[in-house]
């Protein structure tokens, strides 16, 4: 079970993202407040890798890509849901974001980038798309989804 801190810690970010347009203005803002240098990335990456450790994340497998959602849109999360990916030198599955999607990336092993971000944040714009790609190693990738939507490509 995720911890109550995490989701805490997950509501104080989503709530300083409420009513905000996804897009680069934002990107810039998170990698600014937020980034691969502040306590808010560090608290994250330890909560994310203690979940795979106690086994209630990324607790699913498919095409070498562990996953899972760790809290559905909910109130408290401002309508976000969260999820998160365990993801090593792969191509995943390619989708869409009807809302947008705000990701974290998280590198574990090696240089990994995804979708050629280094350690930080990366903002898709509603009605966007991508094949998520790790590259150089294994990152864990932490996304936040407006209403939970995203849409695999079939």
């Amino acid at each position: 079970m995720p911890s109550t801190e995490f989701r805490r810690q997950i509501a104080a970010l989503t709530e300083q993202l409420a009513g905000r347009e996804l897009n680069r203005d934002l990107q810039d803002w998170l990698n600014a407040e937020h980034g691969a240098d502040s306590t808010t990335f560090r608290q994250l990456e330890a909560r994310c890798r203690q979940g795979i450790e106690e086994g209630w994340l990324c607790e699913h497998e498919a095409g070498g890509i562990r996953f899972g959602r760790v809290f559905k849109p909910a109130d408290d999360l401002q309508g976000f849901s969260v999820d998160v990916v365990d993801m090593e030198d792969v191509v995943g599955p390619h989708h869409s974001h009807p809302n947008g999607e705000i990701d974290l990336v998280m590198p574990q092993q090696g240089a990994a980038r995804f979708d050629n971000q280094a350690a930080g944040w990366v903002v898709y714009p509603p009605g966007s798309a991508h094949f998520p790609t790790v590259t150089d190693g294994r990152a864990l990738v932490l996304y936040l989804l407006p209403g939970g939507s995203i849409e695999f490509t079939r």
